[in-house]
């Protein structure tokens, strides 16, 4: 059994809920245990996991927001520098499923969050499940 932290930007209760409660129960349907950090915004997402993986308390971790475009570029810099911070994260090897919407409005995102519909906080804890196997088999 492996120890997995969420850890989400909580702007959109609503829409974060839906993300985390299929994320939970991707991890939970696996036999892990979870559990939930919320940090300020999705710029902090990458820093907050970087903290967590440093205290060697968690094996791996999903990655959750809602980041809607609005009328000016600072949806570019949230939505790329987040992804980009995760990236480099994994790339480092530690197993992050991302797990952070980047949609044109609400309506994209309700679909995408619903576990019923796409489940994409399922798929990010997939993904992170994928790279702690990958982990596994490559440390020797």
């Amino acid at each position: 059994m492996a120890r997995f932290l969420i850890v989400e930007a909580r702007f959109y209760d609503h829409l974060n809920d839906m993300l985390i409660a299929g994320a939970k129960a991707a991890l939970q349907k696996a036999g892990h245990e979870v559990e939930v950090l919320t940090v300020p915004g999705a710029l902090e997402i990458p820093g907050a996991i970087s903290l967590a993986a440093e205290s060697g308390q968690f094996d791996g971790f999903v990655a959750i927001g809602v980041v809607i475009r609005g009328e000016t570029y600072h949806f570019e810099i949230v939505a790329g520098e987040s992804a980009r911070g995760i990236m480099a994260l994994t790339m480092d090897g530690i197993p992050i499923g991302n797990g952070i919407l980047t949609v044109e409005n609400e309506q994209q995102a309700i679909v995408r969050a619903d576990p019923a519909q796409k489940n994409k906080g399922g798929e990010a804890a997939e993904a992170a499940l994928s790279l702690l196997d990958l982990q596994g088999r490559f440390a020797g």
